[in-house]
């Protein structure tokens, strides 16, 4: 049992983890205001398994105690997932049990009598059950526990002892997939009342890329003190959303102030069997707009001038006028393709020239984008001493005398065979 954790549950409310023979209390009152981080292990855990064992010395009757409360906590379990609550033997359950929570005991010199919990492993008891992947869960939802008492409402710039209550509640159980900041670093900045009240999603993906999480959820407690130390009444909300959409309200009330720990703690219980709910009757749904990136904007499409249209070619369409024309050249060598695109560049009413398909010391194919009739191009290119061959928007052009490299231009509209 030496890997086993103690968890004990004292009347008010402070946490005692016993592990390996250390004892870790819990911070005192005026020390860092960070939170510690809240149980993430994602076990099952099964509470209020009652045993009463008799043994040879206290240390034995315990430990026999607890090896009882594994094997009644497997069989609840297991008829809990719609198993048959049929056993398995103790080693195998040494390596399914992550930890008992002492819920109350008595311990006597030769017996032990105790109320406790059973903490399972998700993975290896899901997998022994064969319910490892039928478990509902939700997206990951960022939580911020808000308190308001005295007029204050802090999330994490001070520690609260709703933010300890979340943090003592286990979340294996749950099919809320539950993000819980321990309320460090830029924590009290970027999560606090302030920004709960911020409607505007383009922040809110920021926060939630940052954390992991797909939406937020908001638990919000507001606590009305009757006299010091005297009955204390709780107001809770089950907040959802960037626009604060209400999801349950209910109100608790505990005697004395002492018995505050155990008000917070069956409000976040009631608080996150009212998420469940909501989870499988499908109002708790992540808000497509925290997901997706705003449109972009649609480009502005100029007019076409009085007496231009779009010119559909082979190979593109241009918009306002313009048209793309098939240029084939000679290019003996890598500067006349600079030189043939700059000349095409120099004609009135050519926007670009690029070239597509380049073949040096052959024929390349060069695009440009002309605005215009294709035909008017034509003398254009004669007037600067250009051959050209070809009509339409596929041209074959090459200085005027200079000898053919071997391709055939194509033939002109007009030309007769034979």
């Amino acid at each position: 049992m030496n890997s086993r954790r103690l968890v004990r549950l004292l009347p008010i409310a402070l946490t005692i983890a016993v592990t390996g023979g250390i004892v870790l209390a819990q911070d005192e009152e005026g020390s860092s205001p960070a939170v510690s981080a809240g149980d993430g292990s994602g076990s099952y855990e099964v509470s209020g398994v009652n045993v009463d064992v008799t043994g040879k010395t206290a240390d034995a009757a315990r430990t026999g105690g607890w090896r009882i409360a594994q094997r009644k906590g497997w069989q609840m379990l297991s008829q809990r997932l719609g198993g048959d609550g049929s056993l398995v033997s103790d080693g195998t359950l040494d390596s399914l049990v992550s930890g008992i929570v002492v819920e109350n005991e008595q311990i006597g010199p030769n017996r032990y009598v105790a109320r406790l919990g059973v903490l399972f492993s998700r993975a290896r008891a899901g997998a022994l059950l064969g319910v490892a992947g039928r478990t509902m869960r939700s997206a990951p939802m960022l939580t911020i526990p808000i308190e308001w008492s005295g007029g204050a409402g802090p999330a994490f710039e001070q520690k609260t002892q709703w933010q300890e209550a979340w943090n003592r509640y286990r979340t294996g159980n749950s099919a809320i997939d539950y993000v819980r900041p321990a309320g460090s670093g830029p924590d009290s900045l970027l999560l606090n009342a302030g920004q709960v009240g911020r409607p505007g999603r383009a922040w809110w993906r920021t926060i939630l890329d940052q954390y992991g999480a797909s939406d937020v959820l908001v638990p919000m407690v507001r606590l009305s003190r009757q006299w010091p130390g005297g009955p204390i009444i709780g107001v809770f909300e089950a907040r959802h959303g960037p626009d604060n959409h209400i999801i349950a309200r209910f109100t608790l009330r505990v005697g004395n102030g002492d018995a505050l720990p155990v008000l917070l703690d069956a409000g976040v219980k009631r608080i996150d069997d009212a998420y469940q709910a909501a989870l499988r009757n499908g109002t708790l749904r992540t808000d497509p707009t925290l997901s997706s990136r705003p449109p972009e904007p649609t480009p502005v499409v100029e007019e076409e001038a009085p007496g231009e249209s779009a010119v559909e070619t082979n190979d593109a369409v241009q918009i306002s006028g313009g048209v793309a024309i098939n240029i084939q050249v000679d290019t003996p060598g890598a500067a006349s393709v600079s030189a043939t695109e700059a000349a095409l560049r120099n004609i009135p009413g050519v926007r670009s020239a690029l070239t597509t398909s380049l073949a040096l010391g052959g024929v390349s194919v060069m695009r440009v984008s002309f605005d215009g009739d294709p035909a008017t191009l034509r003398p254009l290119l004669e007037a600067r001493g250009w051959a050209v061959q070809g009509t339409g928007t596929t041209l074959r052009i090459r200085r005027a005398g200079a000898p053919s490299q071997g391709v055939t231009a194509p033939p002109a509209e007009n030309a007769t065979s034979g």
